[in-house]
């Protein structure tokens, strides 16, 4: 117990509790059950690409890509959707999951066996998903007019209390909280980003193990894609510009590191958490939401310094262990 309340989950809650507190003195609205469900469910996108950005990162990769790819992914099921309205939502979903793992598959094939930068490979990925969506579209948006109710309807649809959107992040959250505690692959992403000259020594394969981090989040992107067009009706080349930036954020302030190997998947979603309540809260306070990127890139920079200084110590400790055992 007492480990936990040092821990940076507990200092996230704390900051989370905090924050709701202060926005609730001044608007009691925002704390409302209601209105905290509809702020998960604003979230839920974020922490489905956050999960995914977060086995990347934790093999000392990064993908700025996943917006791009959810942008591609949701205007083809889109257009798809508008062409043969009759096709089951289910065939849709697994278009999107399809769609999405493949970008997934090509970026993790040109870091594995290209041994490209994976900074260098998702920037031009990002460039070329981006590319394709306007060259498919002719540049055109997909409007809620042109979409069925089934296609729109899915995400939005209530049960128990919550729209599946939020269920589906609940669901994805809860795999990887135990897939990676518990899986081999999962041991193994904390492994090549730990000390991949280390894992090599163990017998994992370190490109095979990022490449199926790039896979894993790529499939996640592919699913927000379709989630995502669903829930606002409509479909755009810009669609989520920017928003890998605020996926990258969420990692970071969740105690990722983006040294790779270290952090959790709860403090992920505490991330995530954070910056939505920060996202809902902007209007509420007249505050303009482009400040949003600027708070993310803030956060990102504040977290990325607490993070390098924690590691410091660590090392100081350990160093200091060492020196008391000579």
């Amino acid at each position: 117990m007492t480990t936990f309340l040092k821990s940076r989950e507990a200092i996230l809650c704390a900051a989370i509790l905090a924050l709701l507190a202060l926005i609730a003195s001044r608007f009691p609205a925002f704390v409302a059950p209601g209105n905290l469900v509809r702020v998960f469910t604003d979230t839920s996108p974020l922490i489905l690409l956050a999960l995914g950005q977060t086995v990347v990162i934790l093999t000392r990769c990064i993908d700025l890509s996943v917006a791009a790819n959810l942008a591609l992914t949701g205007m083809v099921c889109a257009m798809l959707n508008a062409a043969y309205p009759g096709v089951p939502v289910a065939v849709i979903l697994l278009l999107a999951l399809a769609m999405g793992a493949l970008m997934g598959m090509f970026n993790g094939l040109l870091v594995w066996k290209l041994n490209i930068p994976p900074i260098v490979v998702t920037l031009g990925t990002m460039t070329i998903y981006r590319g394709i969506i306007f060259v498919i579209s002719g540049g055109a948006w997909v409007n809620a007019h042109e979409m069925s109710a089934a296609f729109t309807g899915f995400p939005r649809a209530n049960l128990l209390g919550l729209p599946v959107l939020a269920w589906i992040a609940i669901a994805v959250t809860a795999l990887f909280l135990i897939g990676i505690a518990r899986a081999p692959l999962g041991r193994a992403f904390y492994a090549v980003g730990g000390n991949p000259h280390a894992a090599v020594y163990t017998g994992i394969d370190v490109g095979r193990t990022q490449f199926m981090a790039f896979t894993i989040s790529g499939m996640l992107a592919g699913l927000t894609g379709y989630l995502w067009v669903a829930r606002y009706s409509v479909a755009y080349v810009d669609i989520a510009g920017g928003f890998e930036l605020e996926v990258v954020a969420a990692c970071v302030i969740g105690g990722i590191s983006i040294a790779g190997g270290a952090g959790t998947i709860l403090g992920t979603l505490l991330g995530a958490l954070f910056l939505g309540i920060v996202k809902n809260a902007l209007p509420v306070v007249d505050i303009s939401p482009f400040w949003q990127l600027a708070i993310s890139g803030t956060a990102i920079i504040v977290a990325v310094a607490f993070n390098a200084r924690s590691g410091r110590s660590r090392g100081r400790i350990i160093l200091k262990r060492a020196e008391g055992h000579a």
